[in-house]
């Protein structure tokens, strides 16, 4: 039996994007499909979106998924509203919702007109004032919250040893992403210590680890693929700065220099690493693929979480092929 499979069923969910057009439809569609194949969980990033408002319309098309964000933006919303509305996605699925909260990126929010200040401290505090919320703290007066019917987890997109701390202070785990394989113990170590403090159980900080997928039997295309990926999110120097703690200082020395150049993302990909698409990514078929999930376990992800991208398909068509294909491997198991 895999690893991946827990005493519950399949331990595998999948985030979808809202960088892309998926329709609500669509992602309805997914969720019904990923719960029916037993998949775990089904989470929803925060692109062009409202992630929340995207997992409470899946949350009311299922009956037994998990459903999440990963990540919901904290810029976006006043933490009076991220705890109200997680109650009510949270009422809506029974209590089957899952909170992650994370601060996207300084140049990301710059062309919204938001300044991100020091995103670690306000990540810190709107983690602890929604948690204090829904436990029906802190907030005195007419608009006393009452606390949440369901426990809601509290995530934190802990990419630093310092977020992954406050996950320890204020959550119970980290949703890394893009995080080298071999430095998750790190991460997890400083959380567990951080939640010791608080006079937490240090065994229930756990690790929801989302991971660009690329299914293929061709693993020189499904290669290619991933590194054109990685190349894309090495415009964004939070990503640079985690991979140069990992070891890829030269890399990422270079990637930098090409962006301040205004390079290309195919100028890029040439210089993207072979090591660190091992590191971050699941690639080729899905026997390989399931090995390589077994390598993420092995480091301390709790739920491995597919970041699908397409290959050769059409993007439309890609995540439905990898649940399908996954799940004819898993359901023998």
């Amino acid at each position: 039996m895999f690893k991946t499979l827990s005493k519950d069923g399949c331990n595998i969910g999948l985030v979808l994007s809202t960088v892309t057009e998926t329709s609500v439809a669509e992602m309805q569609a997914v969720g019904i499909l990923a719960e029916d194949l037993g998949f775990k969980s089904i989470y929803v990033n925060e692109g062009k979106s409202d992630a929340l408002a995207c997992v409470q319309s899946i949350a009311s098309a299922t009956e037994k998924i998990t459903v999440g964000t990963n990540i919901a933006n904290i810029h976006y919303r006043q933490p009076y509203l991220t705890a109200a509305t997680s109650k009510v996605v949270s009422e809506i699925s029974q209590g089957r919702f899952v909170l992650g909260l994370g601060i996207s990126h300084a140049g990301l929010l710059k062309t919204l007109g938001i300044s991100m200040g020091d995103g670690r401290i306000k990540l810190g505090a709107h983690a602890k004032l929604v948690a204090d919320i829904l436990n029906g703290e802190s907030i005195k007066g007419l608009l006393k919250p009452n606390p949440s019917k369901y426990t809601i987890p509290i995530y934190l997109a802990g990419n630093t040893v310092e977020s992954a701390s406050l996950a320890g202070k204020y959550g119970d785990g980290i949703m890394p992403y893009l995080t080298p394989r071999d430095y998750l113990p790190v991460l997890l170590d400083a959380g567990k210590m951080a939640a010791i403090d608080e006079r937490k159980n240090p065994e229930k900080f756990q690790c929801v680890l989302s991971i660009p997928t690329f299914l293929s039997t061709d693993d020189d295309e499904a290669r290619s693929a991933a590194k054109y990926n990685l190349a894309f999110f090495s415009q964004l120097p939070n990503y640079r700065r985690q991979w140069r703690r990992a070891g890829f200082g030269t890399a990422m020395t270079q990637l930098k220099n090409l962006w301040h150049k205004r390079g290309t993302r195919h100028d890029a990909m040439k210089i993207v690493p072979e090591e660190l698409i091992d590191q971050v990514c699941l690639v080729g078929s899905v026997p390989s693929c399931l090995k390589q999930i077994e390598a993420f376990i092995g480091k301390g992800a709790g739920e491995i979480v597919l970041a699908i991208s397409p290959v050769n398909e059409k993007r439309d068509t890609a995540t439905t092929q990898v649940l399908s294909a996954f799940h004819k491997h898993l359901k023998g198991c």
